[in-house]
């Protein structure tokens, strides 16, 4: 299935219905009255996040979305029946935002969050609701109300616990494949990867994380240099990142801080997030380089980076020990926030 996180729709809910201009007409009953019945509520236009979908794809062939009108008021005071409200099925970590790109109007994080994007009309009021003393036979009724309509754009960024980032061929994908059940395309040539891939590592019984691949970054991406960083979003709600930097690099030091001056110009939120540095490719270096490298590599970062080899496999256990660590340390921090915050008491107090 082809990757795509970001497209346009259209959407227009349902129009209400019309009420109705009837009157009671029944044998013996002279003065039957009026008895029009009001016109149905037009269908409303949810968006709803769901975990069985990973790109937006399926708006490329269908950008139209519109709900159906309420049913029209009947005489003997039937109301119209009411329009289903339509659905709109998202991936998780989808935002949706107005015309302009700019104005946000939701973000879908979780499984099951919902929005309300656009609202059916009400039903008219069929001639039995304008009846009084003084007009006891109302000969108008209203009209439905009209339906909302709007172009709106969805943006999705993946979510994953860890993001993979570095130079293009650093060996993120063959190291993605190497600890996951993902199948990436691995070539030997710069951009292999094309859209941001997903894996899911599993360390043993109920501990588990997912790893989000994205596109290699060049100098000068965060202005539109090679694929750019429109990918960066989706490592956005990582808990943290996987620095991947090539072993056999001749400046592994220049090339780590291209990566770290291109995650902070894209977002100083981003670059703070905690980091895991590993130097990949090993084994294509014999010992004394490795070590070499290793201690350039920690007098710049600070941190002794991990020795891993995505081809062989080697050093890749505690790394990805480190990663599952991170992602329960993240986690639970999320959770007592969630908890603290249901816990607090409501500022506003009881009203009436």
């Amino acid at each position: 299935m082809k990757f795509l996180d970001r497209t346009k729709i259209y959407i227009m809910s349902g129009g209400g219905g019309n009420g109705c201009v009837s009157f009671r007409r029944e044998k013996f009953i002279e003065f039957g009255g009026p008895d029009g019945g009001d016109g149905g509520r037009g269908g409303h236009v949810i968006a709803e996040a769901v975990d069985n979908l990973n790109t937006l794809i399926d708006f490329r062939y269908q950008q139209h979305y519109k709900a159906n009108r309420g049913e029209n008021g009947a005489g003997r005071n039937r109301t119209g029946a009411g329009a289903d409200d339509l659905i709109i099925k998202v991936p998780t970590g989808t935002e949706i935002y107005e015309e302009d790109e700019e104005t946000l109007i939701a973000d879908l994080k979780n499984t099951g969050d919902r929005v309300l994007l656009a609202k059916g009309g009400n039903g008219g009021f069929g001639n039995t609701h304008f009846k009084t003393s003084t007009n006891q036979a109302p000969r108008h009724a209203n009209k439905g109300q009209l339906p909302e309509e709007r172009t709106l754009w969805l943006r999705l960024k993946l979510i994953a616990d860890i993001g993979l980032v570095g130079l293009p061929n650093a060996g993120k994908s063959t190291f993605l494949a190497a600890v996951s059940a993902a199948k990436p395309k691995i070539a030997d040539y710069p951009f292999t990867t094309l859209h941001p891939q997903l894996g899911v590592v599993r360390l043993g019984p109920n501990r588990s994380f997912t790893l989000a691949d994205i596109p290699g970054l060049i100098e000068g991406a965060h202005e539109g240099a090679g694929i750019g960083h429109r990918f960066l979003g989706h490592v956005e709600r990582c808990a943290g990142l996987l620095h991947l930097i090539d072993g056999t690099e001749g400046d592994i030091v220049g090339a780590y801080r291209t990566i770290r001056e291109e995650l902070s110009a894209y977002s100083a939120d981003l670059a703070a997030r905690p980091e895991i540095l590993a130097l990949n490719k090993i084994d294509a270096l014999d010992e004394d380089v490795r070590e070499e490298k290793r201690a350039a590599l920690a007098q710049v970062t600070g941190t002794t980076p991990f020795l891993v080899s995505g081809a062989t496999g080697e050093g890749l256990s505690p790394l990805l020990e480190a990663m599952g660590a991170l992602t329960a340390q993240r986690r639970a921090a999320a959770q007592e926030r969630e908890r603290l915050r249901d816990a607090a008491p409501d500022e506003e107090g009881w009203r009436p």
